[in-house]
């Protein structure tokens, strides 16, 4: 009998016990949550520092800065083989003012005008392939094809990927062969990839110019049989042609500065 009126009287008296704590004078309080991360799970952000800890709050931590942007022209360190960071170094030719309009390139580094045409002159992929390397590179670049470009090209390159036959870009989507494309130096593919051309857009938020240099390579597949199966001689004809193509930079750097 005495146990059960002690049960009785301590079961109402530890309701009691924990329900005072939820009192609060404030109306807007919901009083002492024991697990507070139940009801308001915190904002989990990089690099963000919110100062508080359990209520807790460190003013000089919430407005301390913390992570911003790299100084313009900063790349990642890749080592120290000069050919490969030579590739990852600022391109040389870039995009006009006009993609900022026409593909969203808003920040981007660009010229005054396009300097698309002088990409010719970059007739050898600084990627360099070899008998020892070829299908490495060829592997990658089939990877990087499929994630990046088939849903368009299509996966032989003919212009006819699913997109395309979806009719989902109407009479906008006309993609052209790769094979039609073989005049085009290695430079004004890697160009069209990084800075996008036509309706196609810019790819070089996307790809690294490494992985861009490799889908060069792969897409040479389409408009060269046998690309990459046997030792290849790629002739440099661009010091022949250097006397012309000084005046035309001198021309665009002019044009820049205007």
């Amino acid at each position: 009998m005495k146990r059960n009126f002690i049960l009785t009287m301590l079961l109402p008296l530890l309701g009691v016990i924990f329900l005072l704590p939820s009192c609060e004078s404030d109306p807007d309080s919901p009083g002492t949550e024991f697990m507070p991360d139940m009801y308001r799970s915190p904002a989990i952000e990089t690099y963000v520092d919110y100062g508080e800890i359990r209520g807790r709050e460190n003013k000089e931590l919430k407005t301390k800065l913390s992570a911003r942007h790299t100084p313009k022209y900063t790349i990642p360190f890749v080592g120290t083989d000069e050919s490969y960071v030579s590739m990852m170094m600022p391109n040389k030719y870039k995009a006009g003012k006009a993609w900022e309009e026409t593909h969203g390139l808003y920040g981007w580094d660009l010229s005054e005008e396009s300097q698309y045409e002088l990409t010719r002159n970059v007739t050898v992929n600084p990627y360099t392939m070899t008998d020892d390397n070829a299908d490495k590179i060829l592997s990658e670049g089939k990877d990087l094809y499929a994630a990046m470009c088939m849903h368009c090209h299509g996966e032989k390159g003919d212009g006819n990927g699913p997109m395309i036959q979806s009719g989902a870009y109407g009479d906008l989507g006309v993609v052209p062969a790769y094979k039609s494309l073989d005049t085009l130096s290695d430079g004004k593919i890697f160009h069209s990839i990084y800075y996008g051309k036509g309706y196609m857009g810019a790819h070089g938020s996307l790809l690294n110019k490494k992985e861009i240099w490799t889908l060069v390579h792969y897409v040479r597949q389409f408009q060269i049989d046998g690309y990459g199966k046997e030792e290849e001689v790629v002739e440099d004809d661009s010091a022949d042609l250097e006397e012309t193509n000084s005046a035309e930079e001198l021309q665009v750097e002019e044009g820049d500065t205007k």
